[in-house]
């Protein structure tokens, strides 16, 4: 990973991925500013999901650059694109599920910090997220949206400077949803945030910017209102008939 100058925190220029003759991503601008929420949204196939991946360090483009503060990213395994502070929350929960849920929050908060603050954080994150009440429960017994809370959690501990979220409405009832969007709008105060997203209302609720993705491109971005009321992301992501 080498490092360079650049004007975001984030910076992708002419990011494509191919699968054989299938173009997922085509020549993707992308820039995210310090302490930017932005939510990345588009219809399904849009290439959401594979940019996230490329992000991550989970796939490698076929072309482009991708610079996570000035570090070039492009190849770099997920656990050193962690390693720079970011932290990163996927669709499916990665929790281990034969630990409580303090456990699963403590392991992440000693990775930078002494055991008595581990216990500070531990116990500050899981009345943030609202599940101190089940902080001895294992975690393979929570329903879904509960270990997607404990993910969070376990984010939150990292203290994370970049944050990158995998569609973290998924499987949430409406109140899990509406206390996901507090707790992603409080991490915002300290870290800047890429949500990908395809629940309108969540995004909404969220979201002052957003970037939209049709086809493996970017089709427009801007003020969520704006770009929403748009009637050509209507025709291609909310429906014509909305």
């Amino acid at each position: 990973m080498r490092r360079g100058a650049r004007d975001g925190v984030v910076e992708a220029r002419g990011v494509s991925v191919r699968f054989g003759g299938v173009t997922a991503l085509d020549s993707v601008d992308f820039t995210l500013a310090d302490k930017e929420l932005r939510c990345l949204i588009g219809p399904n196939g849009a290439g959401k999901s594979t940019f996230f991946k490329c992000l991550t360090g989970v796939l490698r483009p076929s072309e482009g650059d991708i610079r996570i503060r000035g570090i070039d990213c492009v190849g770099a395994h997920p656990h050193r694109i962690a390693g720079l502070g970011v932290g990163i929350k996927t669709q499916v929960p990665s929790v281990m599920n034969g630990l409580s849920v303090r456990e699963n929050v403590w392991i992440a908060a000693r990775k930078r910090n002494s055991t008595r603050e581990a216990d500070r954080i531990v116990a500050e994150t899981l009345e943030r997220i609202g599940i101190a009440d089940s902080a001895g429960e294992p975690v393979g017994n929570l329903a879904h949206g509960r270990r997607q809370l404990v993910e969070f959690g376990t984010v939150l501990a990292g203290d994370p400077w970049l944050i990158l979220l995998d569609e973290p409405a998924a499987g949430l009832t409406a109140e899990e949803a509406e206390r996901a969007v507090e707790i992603i709008i409080e991490m915002n105060a300290r870290a800047a945030i890429i949500v990908v997203e395809h629940d309108m209302h969540f995004i909404r609720q969220l979201a002052k910017t957003v970037t939209v993705l049709h086809q493996g491109r970017i089709l427009t971005e801007g003020h969520v209102d704006t770009v929403l009321g748009d009637p050509l992301v209507r025709d291609v992501y909310l429906g014509k008939s909305q």
